[in-house]
């Protein structure tokens, strides 16, 4: 546990476990359930990320928190380790997302028309797909830490798209190491970890913090 008072809980959610849906053991909201206890999800994080996840205890605190997601105002930082290094210190993923087959996320445009330039990835607006709906979405990160084989990054999703970090680094050739979305039989974890979250809370700025996996560090 990170924080908790009678209406909020945050809690670094381990690797591997689900914040809901999952109707088994590995579910964070279903676990509070058979304990007696109802949690309502402020946000989601991927079972394979690990790290910071803020519940309300009850439904009115709820949509006060969700709604500060929807307007984005909640400030969110992930850590993220990609293979391989040689990344600019600090850069920009301005990319639109579509939804594909299988429900996959994929960026809404053509791979090899994604271009470079003074360290921020971009689609020209005339190779940005018509056929179905898309979404702008804007990463931004800055390097901690790399070598050749890999990068340790600070991620910051400014737009939240359901797998963004993990679509943008990808697609701009920087994959993060573990992902099974992009790497066939991963031996390990997903190397995607929430570090820290910025919220409103009772009239006073909360920022609230996991701190970064021991097997992050390069």
């Amino acid at each position: 546990m990170i924080l908790e008072d009678d209406a909020v809980l945050v809690l670094d959610k381990p690797v591997g476990v689900s914040v809901m849906g999952e109707r088994h053991e590995s579910d964070l909201v279903r676990m509070a359930a058979d304990a007696g206890e109802q949690l309502f999800p402020a946000h989601r994080i991927d079972k394979v990320t690990s790290g910071v996840i803020l519940f309300a205890k009850d439904l009115a605190v709820h949509g006060g928190l969700t709604r500060q997601f929807n307007k984005r105002t909640v400030e969110k930082a992930y850590l993220a380790v990609t293979a391989p290094g040689g990344l600019p210190a600090r850069g920009r993923i301005d990319l639109p997302l579509s939804v594909g087959r299988k429900n996959r996320v994929r960026i809404a445009a053509p791979r090899e028309s994604i271009v470079l330039k003074d360290d921020t990835w971009t689609v020209p607006a005339s190779a940005v797909f018509d056929t179905v709906p898309t979404y702008p979405s804007t990463t931004t990160f800055a390097v901690r830490a790399q070598t050749g084989d890999r990068a340790l990054l600070e991620a910051y999703p400014h737009t939240g798209r359901r797998h963004q970090i993990r679509v943008h680094l990808a697609w701009v050739g920087h994959p993060i190491v573990g992902d099974p979305l992009f790497e066939k039989s991963p031996a390990g974890r997903t190397y995607l970890h929430s570090w820290r979250l910025s919220f409103d809370h009772r009239g006073e700025r909360v920022t609230v913090e996991a701190p970064m996996p021991e097997e992050f560090a390069l």
